[in-house]
Formats: C-alpha cells, sequence, structure tokens
C-alpha cells in the first residue's frame, strides 16, 4: 500500500494476496504470479475462494478491488497446467478444477455481499474476462491490453467467458473479437462498456479509490440489495421483478441496522438538509 494507508493483516498465500486499507474500507485483493502475468492456475482458483471468504468476514472492508500485480490483470488460464497438467491427469482432477475456477470466477463474485471493482492495470485475456465481467463496475488503464486470442491456437473461448461477453458486450463487437482474435485496449473497452470507465495509467489507482471510497461509505445493506436486485431482474419478467424487487426492498430496509431509510428520508423530506441527486445522506 502507499504511505499513509492503514493495513491490517492478512493470510499469507503462494499466487494471490490481500491488502486491506481499514482507512478508506478497501480490501486489495491481487492476482500475485507477476512471472506468469497472473494467469490463473488451479493453486490460484482455490486460494481466490479462501481470500474472498477472508474479505467477505472482514468488517474493516467495506469494498473490494480485484486488481493485478505487475503490469497484468490477468492473462488468463493458465494454458500449460491446465492441458499438460490438469487434463494428463484423472478424471476427478479436471472435475475439481473446473469447479474450483467457477466458484469464485463468478459464483462468489456476483453474489458477493460487498461491492466489487476489477481495476485493469495491464493484461486481460481469455478466461480472465469472467471475473471482469463478474466483478459489480470496472475501471481500466487506457493502455490496457484486452484479447481473446485463443481462435488464433485453434479452440473457442475457454469457461464461461462467451457468457460473460454476452452479459456486458454487442454480439457485433463479441463475435468481432472472438472470430478475429484481435488485442483491443482500454479505451475500447470502455467504448463497448466492458468496463465503467479507462483513464490513463497515472490514475488508474486514484480513480478506483475514488469510486471505491464512495461505495464504502455507503450503507452495504442497501447497496447489496440494490446490487442483487438488478441482477436477478435481469432475468425475470416485469411480473416476476415486481414481487422480487419489493421484497428486496422490504427486507433491506426492514433489516438495515444503520436505518438509513429512515435517516435519508427524514433529511430530505423532513429537515430538507438532503437533495436526491447531490450527494448521500448523511449517516449518524
Amino acid at each position: 500500500m502507499t504511505a499513509g494507508d492503514t493495513t491490517s493483516a492478512t493470510p499469507a498465500f503462494d499466487t494471490v494476496s490481500i491488502e486491506v486499507d481499514a482507512e478508506h474500507g478497501i480490501g486489495w485483493l491481487f492476482f500475485d504470479r507477476p512471472e506468469k502475468r497472473n494467469a490463473m492456475n488451479p493453486t490460484l482458483n482455490r486460494e481466490m475462494i479462501l481470500a474472498l471468504e477472508v474479505l467477505e468476514a472482514d468488517e474493516a472492508v467495506r469494498c473490494v478491488v480485484l486488481t493485478g500485480r505487475g503490469e497484468a490483470w490477468s492473462a488468463g488460464m493458465d494454458l500449460k497446467e491446465y492441458f499438460r497438467v490438469v487434463e494428463a491427469g484423472p478424471p476427478h482432477v479436471e472435475v475439481r478444477a473446473r469447479r474450483e475456477s467457477a466458484e469464485w470466477q463468478w459464483r462468489r463474485l456476483i453474489h458477493f455481499s460487498k461491492p466489487t471493482i476489477a481495476m485493469v492495470n495491464g493484461w486481460c485475456f481469455g478466461g480472465a474476462f469472467t471475473p471482469l465481467v463478474c466483478c459489480d463496475l470496472a475501471i481500466a488503464a487506457e493502455d490496457a491490453t484486452f484479447g481473446l486470442s485463443e481462435v488464433n491456437w485453434g479452440i473457442p473461448p475457454g469457461g464461461l467467458v462467451s457468457r460473460a461477453l454476452a452479459e456486458t458486450i454487442p454480439a457485433r463487437d463479441s463475435l468481432w473479437f472472438i472470430m478475429t482474435g484481435e488485442a483491443f485496449d482500454g479505451r475500447r473497452a470502455a467504448e463497448m462498456r466492458l468496463v465503467n470507465e479507462a483513464v490513463p495509467s497515472d490514475r488508474l489507482r486514484e480513480r478506483t479509490v475514488e469510486v471505491a471510497s464512495k461505495l464504502a461509505g455507503m450503507n452495504t445493506h442497501v447497496l447489496r440489495a440494490a446490487k442483487v436486485g438488478f441482477k436477478k431482474a435481469q432475468q425475470m419478467s416485469w411480473d416476476e421483478a415486481e414481487d422480487y424487487l419489493y421484497a428486496k426492498l422490504d427486507a433491506a430496509t426492514g433489516h438495515d441496522p444503520d436505518q438509513g431509510k429512515q435517516q435519508g428520508m427524514a433529511q430530505f423530506l423532513d429537515d430538507k438538509t438532503y437533495r436526491p441527486g447531490l450527494g448521500s445522506y448523511e449517516k449518524h
């Protein structure tokens, strides 16, 4: 962490690492195989599951940022380990590897109880698109390099990459990069809405901290209800969504120890101290 950051002790891992900035409520989760451009191998997948559990349980962490050590976010699957080690082993080894990669890359991230931000600091290729999309928000360096190069060596995109792309990118753009294998930069990623923003690399951390701090300062119960409600409603009819979202609203406001709805409404309707759209209500 930079000078002045407040950190707390966290477990040691071999392929990932955690830094907790308690002052700002941010948990930094790193792909930590810089010598392999942070490629995801079975060990990393197992450790990511454990690391997310640590961050979810840490009360000092109110927002999680997923990023990479060195010059890469993640180069995707570690092809050597998967195609030369995992697939050469007994069937249960491959089954476990697939299960553990899916467990954190989409199941945990999609349903994570705290806001998540992907901070794409460099290379993002292949299988790395899945956790990128499954983070709630994403900010990339303008010169970050993205690519779906699998077609160049004779295979389609692996895992759930195609499903992730369908969640975020228009079909024409998705098929262009899937079928040509061409790379693109952070600016293009933002144009296609694969990421929310692309900023100069020297401002990437600053901008990410700004957004993460804003989320960390908000009501966690309401944020969770808002993001889960949106994701669930995407798959529902209007009638189903009405029932579900009203139930989530009641649950979020009825079991909120911060009494966020009551505070916000009182400041807006009674005290006239809060104006929606121009900031957050003041938490007491």
